[in-house]
């Protein structure tokens, strides 16, 4: 469910606000009132609203010296005029100015709603279609393709946490594709039609940290030379995506946690809360509860954003998905390097499907562009692959010197492993039946699995 529409009602007569706003918060509506141009300004900046009631004679002022003014703040925020002496001279400049509508009062209640819905409505139908033309414009890779268990129970479990306006954890690997899957979530949840910001919390300093996410005012530090902005209020509305959430600074957790609990935050070097509404989707490839018990991470911050928490798995745990992953992503690079349409040989295809992919989808991408760089047809042959023999835990050897039969070993080695030894767990990732997986084992020199009782004197030979 989407957030309630704000509104601010500008008008210097007490009574006038009392009515207007208990008729628009019987219908749903969040309420901001102002009674002079001042104060006017002051709440467009700090709360943001959907949509400006001004009244055109103000103590300080009027409509029109007012209304540049916030458009100037955002010229996407609708505005509608209410004047008690109204005439086709002043309702013609106050359009030229930017109003959407022009209201003699006394107004009737029930119209002016009507009013404000369309004019609500038709502003988030031109930025869904912004997003939407966006979206199009980027091409959205889709965090779900393939056929693993492991993906289809992510998308049943993302389908439904998508449609709830609530915090968002989520967990996996790094290079796992948690980034995209953030996104997507974005943009099939109630506020597609808003701003997505992100923010990669690894590797920051708290002032850093602070000044991007909460923005600062002049002079707040040194070499703050001008107030900015920051990704709070940009996000108003939408979404914001903390990855690496884990690293998080302690001394800014609690900042967090107060956008969430109250949705307020102060810019640095600031005394006064400004309003923000954003949903929060946070990412880590951390174990947060090992961090809360390490008092790494403060524990009221984990509940507050683990209500809705989703798993994205390893590539290593959904192998059979690398040929439909490489096509698309080959699909991609292909425009994107000004390539013609590049393709994979099963061979090619069978040494991937058996490296251990440590580094995830990122590192999948990473290696299908160099095999497109690089290679010298429209056809990627083992001799194209270049993978990370450090990243593979092949030390000594260079990736380049990789040989199909020891990307094979070490997959086979990392999975037994994962798995504890337990051959008919290993046997069902590996997708090969029991007993090939024992002649491999004998074939590689690989220590026997103790205590395996299924294993028969057949299987452990080959035979």
């Amino acid at each position: 469910m989407a957030p309630p529409s704000r509104i601010l009602l500008i008008d210097d007569e007490a009574g006038i606000r009392f009515g207007v706003r208990e008729f628009l918060g019987a219908h749903g509506y969040e309420v901001d009132e102002a009674d002079s141009c001042r104060t006017a300004e002051a709440s467009f900046r700090q709360n943001r609203p959907d949509l400006v009631i001004l009244d055109h004679v103000l103590p300080d002022g009027d409509a029109l010296t007012l209304l540049p003014r916030l458009r100037a703040v955002d010229g996407s925020v609708p505005v509608v005029i209410l004047t008690g002496h109204g005439s086709i001279d002043l309702a013609v400049r106050a359009v030229k100015e930017g109003a959407e509508q022009f209201l003699t009062k006394p107004v009737e209640m029930a119209s002016l709603l009507v009013v404000l819905q369309r004019l609500i409505d038709g502003r988030r139908t031109r930025r869904r279609q912004l997003a939407g033309q966006a979206r199009e414009t980027r091409g959205e890779f889709d965090p779900f393709l393939g056929d693993t268990p492991a993906v289809r129970r992510l998308a049943e479990q993302a389908e439904r946490v998508a449609a709830a306006d609530r915090p968002v954890l989520i967990q996996g690997p790094t290079g796992s594709g948690k980034g995209v899957l953030a996104r997507w979530l974005h943009n099939h949840g109630p506020r597609a039609e808003e701003a997505l910001v992100d923010l990669n919390c690894a590797g920051l300093s708290r002032e850093f940290l602070e000044s991007e996410l909460f923005g600062h005012e002049k002079g707040a530090f040194t070499g703050a030379v001008a107030s900015k902005s920051g990704l709070l209020e940009i996000g108003h509305r939408g979404s914001v995506f903390l990855d690496e959430i884990g690293d998080m600074p302690a001394e800014v957790q609690p900042k967090v946690l107060k956008v969430l609990e109250e949705k307020r935050f102060r810019r640095m070097g600031e005394v006064r809360d400004r309003h923000v509404d954003v949903r929060l989707i946070a990412a880590s490839h951390h174990d947060l509860v090992a961090l809360v018990r390490e008092q790494r991470f403060r524990n009221d911050l984990y509940f507050r954003i683990s209500t809705l928490p989703l798993q994205v798995p390893a590539l290593a745990e959904r192998s059979s998905d690398i040929p439909l992953l490489a096509a698309s992503i080959l699909e991609r690079l292909g425009p994107e390097l000004g390539r013609p349409a590049v393709t994979l040989s099963p061979a090619a295809e069978t040494i991937m499907l058996r490296y251990p992919w440590p580094g995830n989808i990122r590192e999948l991408r990473n290696v299908l562009e160099r095999a497109v760089l690089l290679g010298a047809t429209a056809r990627i042959e083992p001799e194209d692959l270049r993978f990370d023999a450090g990243l593979a835990k092949a030390p000594g050897a260079h990736a380049s010197s990789l040989t199909l039969v020891e990307v094979e070993r070490q997959h086979i080695e990392l999975v037994l492993q994962e798995e504890n030894g337990h051959v008919e767990r290993a046997a069902r990732r590996l997708g090969i039946p029991r007993s090939s997986l024992y002649h491999k084992i004998k074939q590689f020199g690989l220590r026997a699995p103790a205590g395996d009782v299924e294993a028969s004197p057949t299987e452990v030979s080959g035979g």
